[in-house]
């Protein structure tokens, strides 16, 4: 009896370590990144695995003592018990070594305290380099859309991803994807502009430089890219945040997916957030059809989907598409949403759900699994800490910044120069007034770094634009006696430089609870428009420094000044910046990224309409732009000459050339963004009157020329047909290569099968 007691001891010893032996462990770095969530989810409990679909706000509690320690709330305690998937924003506001340190003691914490070791997620957003203390600020998206230099972009991101993880940081919900053709809109500038291939080429380029070409993931220099909003978000309906929005299915294919397509399919994005929105009454964050079919079927999207901000609660409470909160995880659930964003009334049902819908476990799992899968991408399980020294090295350092000022001097588009009144001479002795609302407090600083001695200035602000109040600013009346306090100041220099248009406050998110920031009309807001009158009726040169947020219908000011410099929104080093462009340091090649209208009444308006849509103009309002997108001179002449086409035939799967000559005939050195349209004659749908396929920024020397060559490809001609799939159609097509949309050598070619 004790022998046979021995044998069995010993075969369930035997089986059971075989068992043991075989079992994978998910700590095992050598396992491929499936094999390890493979090894690890079934461990979850269903609470833990809900925990790692939800992320919260650092501003809830986690933050450093007045030493520098980490200090939690008792909050924040209770719901890092279970794990989280992650944490928005931890270290925001105190610089990155402190971040740095933060983060690895909250990291830590979180490790230690879930069962599992399960790392957390810290997630950041960039629209002016990393959105945080102390990090590099560059130029706002759509500004460097301007400089039309996808290679740029790549390399302004690949520092954001670089300084965002020497703070801890792991994922960005960023860059904007969105197609924006609306001014109304007050985040018009966290995205690309108006076009579907110069917003594709930027986007893709921001998720390679931030993701350092996926590599940096797991090497632990660079961090995931959140692209957003999924999809159409941009397109609100009056321009106003929440709005609904109304998209045909054809323009919705053509024109709005494309970037996400690009993010998804070549820059192999992280993660992807749905649209606040709905879609042509379907609310996105309860769109299968969009966050799965789409996104997942026909892409092949592996990343995770995360909320906006509460929006899975809200399909119940403000879309109204779910009958109570239940209704609503359930369809966020179903819709393929893994993460809620913040609300604690949604995804925090799903375990007493699960009770009485075991199937729902299966999305859970489904949702987990990605996220996960992330984390382990990131080698956050392997390596989870930042090294401190590497952090004081690495964030603002002489390369990161040079890059933003490099940046900038490509985005700062040349609208006008009347009798080339620019560049200025900073030899020549002037007494130059830097005036209104937009100066800021180190402008004459940055100036005087740029001209030396010879340029004396006089500075005064003059007015603000509002009474600048967070949630909801209002206008301020600007009395006669500050105007005309300006307009002597003006009358005693020689040239007056006004810098005008809007800023933070002008155009921004509109949150709900009284926080706005959509705008009803579209021109400069107060006394802008009197003060360049007046100044201009003193019979100096005035030069005005455009500084936005938004488009903006510039009439007056484009009227009233001999020259004008489009800044949109720049890096810190944005005045240094600009002098230099006045200076004649280098010739300004921006290119507009948007078409600026003459009027909101001429809504929607961008140069890749339909045809049809230019047929007739409006009584009393001269036709066309104001300035046409692409649009932007320089400080030297260039021409195109000698456009052609490899072949007048093309077959519907070969491909051909087409090439311009450009030279510059000037006498300064200077980039030129030279842009390629085509045009589709005849189509079986309406088609646009034309639409950028593509752009090369060269440099030229004064008399040097160069052939740009572009290759028509078949995929630069489908569209979506009748039948509602793409096609391409033989026909005529004609070709444009040019300084702008509007100005441009043209040719054709015949598709033939």
């Amino acid at each position: 009896m004790k022998k046979l007691f021995i044998l069995i001891l010993s075969a369930t010893l035997f089986y059971a370590c075989g068992e043991s032996s075989s079992k994978k462990d998910y700590k095992d770095a050598s396992l491929s990144i499936d094999e390890r969530v493979d090894a690890l989810l079934p461990l979850l409990s269903l609470e833990e695995k809900v925990a790692q679909m939800r992320i919260f706000h650092a501003n809830i509690g986690t933050k450093p003592d007045k030493d520098g320690n980490l200090k939690l709330s008792n909050r924040v305690i209770k719901k890092l018990k279970l794990g989280i998937a992650g944490i928005k924003n931890p270290g925001e506001h105190i610089d990155p070594v402190a971040a740095a340190k933060m983060n690895n003691e909250l990291q830590k914490y979180i490790i230690e305290n879930n069962r599992w070791g399960i790392p957390a997620l810290f997630v950041t957003e960039s629209y002016n380099g990393v959105d945080a203390k102390g990090s590099t600020k560059f130029g706002r998206p759509l500004t460097f859309a301007a400089s039309f230099n996808p290679e740029l972009a790549r390399r302004e991101w690949d520092v954001i991803g670089r300084e965002a993880r020497l703070r801890g940081m792991h994922m960005c919900h960023s860059p904007e994807a969105d197609i924006v053709r609306d001014p109304r809109f007050g985040r018009m500038s966290e995205a690309f502009g108006e076009d579907t291939y110069l917003t594709t080429q930027m986007v893709k380029n921001a998720i390679i430089g931030v993701q350092g070409n996926y590599e940096g993931l797991g090497a632990g220099t660079h961090i995931g890219a959140v692209a957003k909003h999924f999809a159409g978000y941009g397109q609100v309906l009056g321009g106003s945040n929440f709005a609904a929005i109304e998209i045909s299915p054809r323009t919705l294919i053509d024109e709005i997916y494309p970037p996400f397509e690009a993010a998804v399919k070549e820059a192999k994005t992280l993660g992807i957030m749905a649209s606040h929105g709905d879609l042509n009454g379907i609310a996105s964050h309860g769109n299968p059809e969009l966050l799965t079919g789409v996104l997942r079927d026909d892409w092949g999207f592996e990343g995770y989907v995360v909320s906006d901000s509460n929006d899975i609660a809200r399909l119940y409470y403000f879309m109204k598409v779910a009958e109570n909160p239940e209704a609503a995880a359930q369809m966020g659930l179903e819709a393929g949403i893994d993460i809620d964003l913040y609300a604690e009334d949604s995804y925090s049902y799903l375990p007493k759900m699960v009770e009485k819908n075991p199937e729902l476990e299966k999305l859970i799992d489904r949702s987990v699994r990605r996220v996960l899968r992330t984390k382990f991408i990131l080698g956050l399980f392997d390596n989870p800490y930042i090294d401190l020294e590497e952090t004081k090295k690495g964030v603002r350092s002489e390369s990161s910044l040079a890059l933003a000022k490099e940046a900038d001097l490509e985005s700062i588009i040349l609208l006008k120069n009347k009798n080339k009144i620019l560049p200025l001479n900073k030899n020549k002795r002037t007494k130059i007034a830097l005036l209104g609302p937009l100066v800021k407090e180190n402008t004459k600083k940055q100036f005087e770094s740029v001209v030396g001695n010879n340029i004396t200035f006089v500075v005064d602000k003059g007015f603000n634009l509002t009474d600048e109040a967070k949630g909801n600013p209002n206008l301020i009346d600007t009395d006669a006696k500050t105007i005309n306090r300006l307009v002597n100041k003006a009358r005693s220099a020689d040239v007056s430089i006004l810098f005008l248009g809007g800023d933070e406050f002008t155009a921004k998110e509109a949150y709900f609870k009284n926080t706005v920031g959509d705008r009803a009309t579209i021109e400069p807001v107060s006394a802008q428009d009197e003060l360049i009158e007046k100044v201009k009726a003193t019979g100096k040169p005035v030069i005005v420094v455009l500084k936005h947020r938004r488009t903006l219908a510039i009439n007056v000011i484009s009227e009233q000044a001999d020259a004008i410099l489009d800044t949109w929104d720049l890096s810190e080093f944005g005045d240094e910046s600009t002098a230099r462009i006045l200076f004649g340091e280098v010739s300004p090649s921006g290119k507009l990224p948007v078409t600026v209208p003459r009027n909101i009444g001429q809504l929607p308006y961008h140069y890749s309409m339909k045809e049809i849509n230019y047929k007739k103009g409006y009584l009393f309002l001269k036709d066309g732009p104001l300035y046409p997108f692409g649009y932007g001179l320089s400080y030297t002449d260039f021409e195109y000459s000698d456009i052609k086409v490899s072949n007048s035939e093309m077959k519907v799967d070969g491909e051909i050339t087409v090439s311009a000559t450009i030279t510059n005939k000037g006498n300064m050195k200077a980039k030129e963004a030279v842009q390629f349209y085509i045009k589709d004659v005849i189509g079986q749908v309406t088609r646009p009157n034309k639409e950028l396929k593509g752009f090369e920024k060269i440099e030229l020397n004064p008399g040097e020329s160069k052939t740009v060559t572009f290759t028509i490809t078949p995929k630069m001609l489908e569209f979506t047909g009748i039948k509602m799939e793409k096609i391409i159609e033989p026909g005529d097509y004609k070709v444009m290569i040019g300084t702008s949309s509007n100005e441009y050598l043209e040719t054709s070619f015949k598709l033939i099968k």
